[in-house]
Parts: C-alpha cells; sequence; structure tokens
C-alpha cells in the first residue's frame, strides 16, 4: 500500500524581496561647480536688524540730546530768574534803606524844629533880660544870679547840647555874603563901608545838620 504524501492546507510561503535604495535628498554639485549659496532671506533679515539696531541708537541719541538741550534752557531760565529776583531785592533794600534814613531824617528835623523854637523863646527872655546869648552858652552861671535867671541859662544850654548831640547846630550870618541857600532876606538897607549883599544884621539864627538846612536865617541885606 502506497501512502500519499501529506498536503498542506496552507498557502505556500512567499519570500518578499524588497530592493533598497539610498535616495540623497540633494543632488551632490557637478564637479568644478561650487556649491549654491545660503538661504538669501536670512541674510538679509540679518541686514535688516542691524539697521533697526542703529535706527534705535539714533533715536536715544536724539532723544537724549533734546532732553540735554531741554535741561540747559530750563537752567539759564532759572539762573535768569534768579538772577533778576537777587537785582530786584537789592533795588528793594537799597529803597527801604533809603526810605528808612529819610524817615529817620524827617523825624530828626520834626525834634530839632520844636527844640529850636523853644531856644528861640529863651533867647527873647536873654535879651529881655540884657544876658549876651554867646556869655550864657559859654561863661559860668552866675551865682548871685536869681534863680529863675539861672534856670533860663541851664535850660538854654541844655537844649544846644541837644542838638549838637543831634548833628544840629546854628550857623553865624552877620558879615557873610547873601546866600540864598542859607539865608532869607527880609529886607535890603543902604549901608555905608559895605559892599552890596552883604549880611548886616540877624533877625533869626539859622540852624543846619551838615549841608542840610534845617531853619534858613533872617537877614537884613545891604544894598
Amino acid at each position: 500500500m502506497i501512502e500519499e504524501p501529506e498536503q498542506t492546507t496552507g498557502q505556500p510561503e512567499e519570500e518578499e524581496v524588497v530592493d533598497a535604495e539610498v535616495v540623497s535628498t540633494t543632488d551632490p554639485a557637478p564637479e568644478g561647480e561650487a556649491p549654491a549659496p545660503a538661504d538669501e532671506s536670512a541674510a538679509s533679515g540679518d541686514e535688516s536688524e542691524g539697521s533697526a539696531d542703529e535706527s534705535a541708537e539714533a533715536n536715544v541719541e536724539e532723544d537724549l540730546n533734546a532732553l540735554v538741550e531741554e535741561a540747559r534752557s530750563e537752567r539759564d531760565e532759572y539762573l535768569q530768574l534768579a538772577q533778576r529776583t537777587k537785582a530786584d531785592f537789592d533795588n528793594y533794600r537799597k529803597r527801604m534803606a533809603t526810605e528808612s534814613q529819610a524817615q529817620l531824617e524827617k523825624g530828626r528835623i520834626e525834634v530839632a524844629s520844636g527844640l529850636i523854637e523853644a531856644i528861640d523863646n529863651i533867647e527873647r527872655v536873654l535879651d529881655a533880660a540884657g544876658i549876651e546869648r554867646s556869655k550864657a552858652l559859654e561863661d559860668e552861671i552866675p551865682s548871685d544870679a536869681p534863680i529863675t535867671e539861672q534856670g533860663v541859662i541851664v535850660s538854654y544850654r541844655d537844649l544846644h547840647a541837644v542838638l549838637r548831640k543831634a548833628g544840629i547846630e546854628a550857623f553865624e550870618s552877620k558879615g557873610e555874603s547873601f546866600d540864598p541857600n542859607l539865608h532869607e532876606a527880609l529886607q535890603a538897607v543902604p549901608a555905608e563901608g559895605v559892599e552890596p549883599g552883604i549880611v548886616v544884621e540877624e533877625m533869626q539864627k539859622g540852624y543846619r545838620a551838615g549841608d542840610n538846612v534845617i531853619r534858613h536865617a533872617r537877614v537884613v541885606v545891604s544894598q
């Protein structure tokens, strides 16, 4: 008896052959040719970024220069303002000092005028008593004189002392040339042996403080 070979129910195995092929992404450059240049867009991007940086730096420098100029302008304005303020203050201080001095001078003149009027009254008393004014100021007070007369002489001297302390003094006019800055002419009379324009009589004594005349002397002038 002959045995038949066993039949396999499966399909015959197929051998799978895969041809491996190496594919290059870029074709090699032919011999003698230069390689292709790098991407131009990347280069242009770098140049663009450099230009932007330079422009930004230029803008920053312009802004800084503008700020510096503005600061200098403000500095000059403040300096001019400070100088004007200082000048105004100096003028104000000088003006106030001048006004204060004028007020002091005015007050001194007012006080002196009151004292001078009191001296005029005392001089009339001295004239009535036959006492010379110069002796009443310079000589010793006579001890045998009445107490009232001594009191008048003391008051006369005290008032003159107050005027001298304030820088005010009487000035002599008789025998001097007439000066309208110092004298007030009440009358002009002929006088033998005297040139015209000479003070021949003093009716009221004049007083001055330095170059400032407190009261003009009233005089009679030769013609």
